[in-house]
């Protein structure tokens, strides 16, 4: 889920505002027992939506708009995508260039991307979604993570009388089914840690 957001300043005589993009995240709510399904997995969302198209300025004509994303890569363009290879704190400049002039701007500000304060709630089954009574299937949490919590412990119930703790687990289920598998995150402290959140998919066991 995409977020944008306008920033205003005053440069190059630009009569409106260059929109830049706040990232935001899924939000989860608390974890109930009694649901079976928690919603799809939400692995890390890396990928930002960047727009300038509400800069303006009739008397300068055509503007260039120059994008510096922090980790080293330079775009062009009115409307981009970026995509970030690893989860952590960017700062993004735009530069205005009016070729007519030459002249070139630097945005007053730099945009924080901060990848790393959004909750995650990711992880796998292996070695596929299908599997047969008595064959081992294992969970990984992958990088699933609850960034406001002291601690966080996974849960994982398996939808037929049998829950385990860690990030990997492994189980066996004793009957053919379609069991909804769910993965709880439970945080611990401080005020601001979400309590519990919670993802879920669906494992068909065959006979």
């Amino acid at each position: 889920m995409r977020i944008l957001s306008t920033f205003l300043r005053a440069a190059l005589g630009l009569a409106a505002a260059l929109a830049l993009p706040i990232v935001a995240h899924a939000q989860y709510p608390a974890a109930d027992p009694s649901v079976v399904d928690c919603g799809p997995v939400q692995p890390a969302e890396l990928c930002v939506d960047f727009d300038a198209s509400r800069s303006v300025d009739p008397g300068a004509g055509n503007l260039e708009y120059r994008w510096n994303m922090g980790d080293g890569t330079t775009l062009t363009g009115l409307t981009i995508t970026h995509c970030y290879k690893t989860r952590d704190h960017y700062k993004v400049t735009l530069d205005v260039a009016v070729p007519a002039t030459g002249e070139v701007r630097r945005a007053e500000r730099t945009f924080d991307v901060d990848l790393t304060r959004k909750p995650v709630l990711n992880f796998s089954v292996g070695p596929t979604l299908k599997a047969r009574v008595g064959q081992p299937v294992t969970f990984d949490a992958l990088d699933s993570v609850l960034p406001d919590c002291q601690s966080v412990v996974v849960v994982w119930d398996f939808r037929d009388g049998y829950t385990q703790q860690g990030r990997r687990a492994e189980h066996t289920f004793r009957k053919a089914g379609r069991f909804a598998v769910r993965m709880s995150l439970r945080g611990y402290g401080p005020g601001s840690c979400a309590a519990s959140n919670c993802v879920s998919q669906e494992v068909v066991v065959e006979p």
